[in-house]
This record gives C-alpha cells, structure tokens and sequence, in this order.
C-alpha cells in the first residue's frame, strides 16, 4: 500500500489464531544460551522504525519499547555475562550486567541478572485490529474462509471470485497445512499455551526466565509460553497449565491470580527460518510463511524484503528463499 498498489487481504475467521494469543515479546538476545537472535542488527533498528510509523499512520498506540530482565540461575551464568557484555557487539544490547539482588521484592534474583535493551512487546491483538480496520476502509479486506480450490492461476494473473491480481501472497500460517493444492510447504506446527494473570503489583519492567510476564491491559498479564511438537490436541492442556504455573512460581515474588489459558499453533519450519518466494513452478503464487517464535520481530524486515522482491527492486536472501528446498512435490520435502 505505500507503494501505491492495491491489495485484497483475506482474512480466515477461526476460533483459534496464535498471533492473538501471542504477547508480542521481541528480545535480540534469545535462546537457552541467551545469544544474539539471528540477523539481530538488521531486523532490530527495522522493526522499531515499522511499528513507530504504522503507530502514526493508524493513529492508535500498540507498541511498547521497554526493558527485559534476565536473572541468573548460576555464578557460572554470571560469569559467563561479566565477560559476554564487554563484547562490543553486545553494547547495543546489554545495559547492565548485576552480580546481586536488583528485582527482589519482586522476583527471585539472588544472583543477580542481565538488563536488555532494544526489547519490549507489541499488543498485537490491538496491531492487527487497526490493521484490519484500515483494511476495510479501503474496501480491502474480506473476512471469509478462502477456498484455493476456486483459484485460478493464469500466466500473467491471478482470478478468485471474481477478483483478479497479479499475485496472490500465502502467509496463513499452520492454516497452510491444510491448503489442498499449497499444502505441501514444510511448515511445522509449534504448539504453545499461556495463561492469562492478574498481579497485585505492576512488575518494574519485562520479566524473563523459563516463562515470560508481559502487560495485556491494567493489572492484566501474558505469561508465557509452552513448547510442544508432540501434543498438537487443538485444546488447553492441565500439563500446560502447570507447566506455566511452576515456572510462574520459580521466578515471580508478586502474588497473582489465574484468570485465564490459551493456546496456539506456531508456524515453524526444519531449519527454523522463514520460507519466502514463489511456490515451485507457478510466478503468481507467493509463500510467506514459517515466522515461528518470532513473528513481531521477522515480520517487518522480511515483508519489506518481499515488498522490494515483487517490485523488481530486490532479492529475497537464500537462507530464508523458499528455494533452499530440494523439492516440494510431496509432504516430506528437504533442505538443501
């Protein structure tokens, strides 16, 4: 649209939908070894400038910068970050290391812990609500299920119910799976739930560390979030919730009450990156899918990427191209 073209976004009504379930968290140093997230000092300083300037655009307020808190488990772990945080690579995102108590009326940190900066969340339930809106008054949005049985792919355009284009772009997420003529891209559903809790206090900043505590509305909070590829039951699970609980417990002070679970399907894939270009034999059809654990920070960098590709302005990097699969003529596609 800021390029002055015209979409069509349909939008699948579903009981069920991850992105708004998700807390919206983004965080550069992620992972079980608390590492630089992957292309950190491109996707960061992009996925800033996107939702500050769609703030404006849509006149509502949904993105959140705010600092995360990591508290330490082990004088190794806090050993290990004296040292990491002087790595000049880590200045942009370290504001401080602790080696004592510096949350403990409100969390268990003995040892101290890590304060990052560049984080903070995306109420993405709100994003999506002002998007949708904007969509509609621009007659460009239709919520209804989209049936690809009915599209028709022609050498220069696209047709579906009496609407033609000259791309038709799949970012529908686990929904893909059950695309009957697109299903075949390698998507992997992540199944993940989170409770919904009132605290009797507001935590000073984000807490993060086995689970995370991120803001939903006025004492209202996201914790967050489970890891399961094996029980993909559509449902909230009592091992989910006491999962979250124990976790929840470990590290929060503040008492709290259960208000509420949910649960969700991620899209991921083998090699955990993004799958972008077009589907396998065909120039009108575009896959944008696989954003996992990640969507708020991968979404902007790598739909801008997209944007430029399909206007002739840019390519689609190959660790993210939808090529790097040797094929996609059956469910059990590789990597190359």
């Amino acid at each position: 649209m800021r390029q002055g073209k015209r979409i069509i976004v349909f939008d699948q009504p579903q009981q069920n939908r991850s992105s708004a379930i998700a807390a919206g968290l983004f965080n550069p140093i992620t992972g079980k070894l608390m590492t630089r997230t992957w292309l950190a000092d491109n996707i960061f300083p992009e996925l800033h400038n996107f939702y500050q300037d769609a703030e404006k655009a849509l006149r509502q307020q949904f993105f959140y910068p705010q600092s995360l808190y990591r508290p330490f488990l082990t004088i190794e772990e806090q050993n290990e970050w004296m040292g990491k945080s002087s790595a000049s690579f880590m200045h942009a995102y370290v504001a401080n290391v602790f080696s004592e108590s510096s949350f403990g009326t409100q969390i268990h940190d003995p040892l101290g812990g890590v304060l990052l900066k560049q984080c903070g969340y995306l109420d993405v339930r709100k994003f999506m609500n002002s998007v949708s809106e904007e969509l509609r008054n621009n007659q460009s949005y239709l919520e209804e299920t989209f049936n690809d049985q009915l599209l028709e792919i022609n050498n220069d355009c696209v047709s579906y119910s009496g609407i033609e284009a000259h791309k038709i772009i799949f970012c529908c997420g686990t929904a893909q799976l059950k695309s009957s003529r697109f299903g075949n891209v390698p998507i992997r559903p992540l199944k993940g739930e989170t409770l919904t809790v009132e605290l009797e206090e507001p935590p000073e900043l984000i807490f993060n560390r086995g689970v995370y505590i991120v803001p939903i509305s006025q004492n209202r909070y996201r914790v967050g979030a489970t890891y399961e590829t094996r029980n993909l039951s559509e449902s909230i699970t009592e091992e989910g919730r006491m999962e979250l609980q124990q976790k929840l417990m470990d590290l929060l002070k503040i008492p709290y009450r259960i208000l509420g679970q949910d649960w969700g399907f991620r899209p991921t894939t083998p090699d955990r990156k993004p799958i972008l270009g077009y589907y396998p034999e065909s120039k009108n059809v575009v896959i944008f899918n696989g954003l996992g654990t990640k969507g708020v920070s991968l979404a902007p960098y790598f739909s801008a990427q997209v944007a430029e590709w399909l206007l002739g302005s840019g390519e689609i990097q190959p660790e993210v191209n939808i090529k790097r699969f040797k094929t996609l003529s059956s469910k059990s596609s590789e990597v190359v």
